[in-house]
């Protein structure tokens, strides 16, 4: 019986940080510089959810778009993430350097993902073409999924 109760406190627990960890807020509340990105490059389509979101330890927003893109912001409000769900996103903010790869190595492929982690670019194209950048746009890795 006393397994059971601490069983159920510590899924309770559990529960209740998960809740926390991504939190419901109003376009209004994202940081400046992710309310100017979204405005400028996803004018198209509007905000489904936005939520406060501490992935990783990570302080850091997450919006969904009616458009099924979804778009991941630091905690200042710079872009981390941008997810196109294997349809095209926009590419005016994706560093030339990586622009030019794509445009002479795979000219018939469009960009669908773009992921900056603390080391590197993550890049993936419309024919599952996962290309791996530095963040100064030098090519690391180009595969097929």
């Amino acid at each position: 019986m006393k397994n059971k109760i601490i069983l159920a406190l510590l899924l309770l627990f559990g529960f209740i940080i998960s809740a926390n960890a991504q939190k419901k807020i109003e376009v209004s509340e994202l940081p400046q510089p992710a309310q100017e990105f979204l405005k400028k490059h996803f004018s198209n389509t509007t905000v489904d959810i936005a939520k406060k979101d501490a992935e990783h330890g990570e302080k850091g927003y997450e919006v969904k778009l009616k458009d099924g893109t979804e778009v991941e912001f630091w905690k200042d409000g710079s872009y981390r993430e941008v997810d196109g769900d294997d349809k095209p996103i926009p590419t005016d903010f994706i560093p030339q350097a990586v622009k030019d790869y794509v445009a002479k190595n795979h000219p018939n492929e469009k960009i669908t993902h773009i992921d900056y982690g603390h080391k590197d670019l993550d890049v993936d194209l419309t024919n599952k073409i996962d290309l791996e950048f530095t963040k100064e746009g030098k090519i690391l890795k180009d595969k097929k999924d």
